[in-house]
Order: structure tokens, then C-alpha cells, then sequence
């Protein structure tokens, strides 16, 4: 499909981008039926950003199902004035869009490892090199219901300090990047540690710990300067599974 005449060229790129990360979370089975969401930002100074329409399963998601909302929520093309957006969405995505410039595109996701992870009072342990990623730039945030309050937006900032990850208790996994290919490390990562601490501690066996220097100089090392080339090129690895989806995901 080609760009729709009423969408600009550098909205619709972030459409396409924002529906390519969609269809990667389903792929690696990080989806919950309709529920959770990705966000992306448009460039420009409306500071509006890039939502899924309510109702439309990730792995179908395509760059014309994109929602263009403003900071309160509000949907602001008329083309899509009768899309419905999760509430709990905008909640927690416009939260972090508005207080945090340097994270423009936000994930949240209700997997069982994540949701596991945010229920053991320990949170996430250092056990692995994912794991280690995080170390000591991880935050938390304790769970206070559906996120439908709009109060909630200064706690959840204040929470997630200067990190790019945050576990939100009794709830699931929230990470944001610069863009598409940083999220989606960051989300890829930190499900991954979940995964294996849910496996190991099932194991029943002690575990064994990294020492904290080591956990300190592992965390530094996923911020060496080539990581932004390492993340361009997981991106571009990560979409040649979707390839065949391609047609469909950028109509």
C-alpha cells in the first residue's frame, strides 16, 4: 500500500516501523490478546504520538491500524476519530512520553515470565548476562490498579527515574529506547532474563551470583560504543522474520 495522501512521509515511516515492532512482539510471543501497547513518537513539535487502535491482535497490525493521539489522549486526525485507544495505555505511554524526550518509543508487556518476575519481592536477579544488562539501571513500581488514573503519571515517572526499564509490580515489563530498535532490545533482554530466572529458581537448586563487580562491569560493557551499531544490526536481523509479513504490515 502507498502512503495515504493525508499522512506525511515521515509519520507514515513511523508507522511502518511502529507495525514492524508489533509484529515482532507477537512473534516472540510477548502479546496478551488486545491488552498491553507500543508507542512510538512522531517527530515534530505537536508531540504526538503513534498508539495501536483497541481491538486489533499484534500480529495483524498494520502501519493504517496506528492511532495519532496527542498527550491527552485525544485522537487528532479525523481520519481515525471513531478508533478506540486503551485508556491504560495512554495512561502509562503519555506518562512517559511527556517527562522523558530521550525514550521515544515505549513498550509494556503482560508475559507470563514478566508478570512472574514482578510478583517475587526480589525482582529480577542478577543470574544471567541478560539479567546483568539491567544491573543497577532497573526501576520498579508498585502496582495501584488498572493504570487508569491520571495521578499515577507522576508516581510511575518518578518510579522509573533515569532508567530505560522498569518492572511494574503485580503487572509485567515497561521499557522504552530512541527508537523501535532500541525498545525492542531493551524488551527482548529483559524478557529473556525473566524467562531464565523463572527456570532457574523452578530448578530448585541454589543459585550462584556473579559478584557485584562483575555484575557492575557487565552492565558497562552492554554500554560500550558499538552497542548502537550492535542494535541497528539485531533490528535489521530481528525483521528478516517477518519478512513475509512485510505486505501486509506496511498497508
Amino acid at each position: 500500500m502507498s502512503k495515504p495522501e493525508h499522512i506525511g512521509t515521515v509519520e507514515w515511516q513511523a508507522r511502518c516501523e511502529l507495525a514492524a515492532l508489533y509484529r515482532l512482539v507477537a512473534h516472540f510471543r510477548m502479546t496478551d490478546l488486545i491488552d498491553t501497547h507500543i508507542t512510538l513518537r512522531i517527530p515534530g513539535p505537536e508531540h504526538h504520538f503513534l498508539i495501536n487502535r483497541y481491538g486489533v491482535i499484534f500480529d495483524r497490525m498494520r502501519a493504517s491500524d496506528l492511532v495519532r493521539i496527542d498527550q491527552e489522549g485525544r485522537v487528532v486526525d479525523p481520519a481515525y476519530k471513531g478508533h478506540r485507544v486503551n485508556a491504560a495505555g495512554f495512561v502509562i505511554h503519555s506518562a512517559i512520553h511527556m517527562a522523558r524526550p530521550d525514550l521515544n518509543c515505549v513498550i509494556h508487556t503482560h508475559t507470563a515470565a514478566g508478570m512472574a518476575v514482578a510478583a517475587q519481592k526480589h525482582g529480577l536477579l542478577p543470574i544471567s548476562q541478560h539479567a546483568l544488562k539491567f544491573y543497577g539501571k532497573l526501576a520498579y513500581h508498585t502496582y495501584e490498579g488498572i493504570a487508569l488514573s491520571l495521578d499515577e503519571r507522576e508516581r510511575l515517572i518518578a518510579d522509573l527515574g533515569p532508567h530505560r526499564a522498569m518492572i511494574l509490580r503485580n503487572h509485567g515489563l515497561l521499557v522504552g529506547g530512541s527508537g523501535v530498535a532500541q525498545a525492542f532490545q531493551e524488551i527482548h533482554f529483559l524478557e529473556r532474563a525473566c524467562q531464565a530466572q523463572v527456570q532457574a529458581l523452578a530448578g530448585g537448586s541454589a543459585l550462584h551470583y556473579p559478584s557485584p563487580e562483575v555484575c557492575a562491569h557487565t552492565a558497562e560493557q552492554f554500554d560500550r560504543d558499538e552497542q548502537d551499531n550492535i542494535i541497528d544490526l539485531a533490528w535489521e536481523a530481528a525483521l528478516t522474520l517477518i519478512e513475509s509479513q512485510r505486505e501486509s504490515y506496511l498497508s
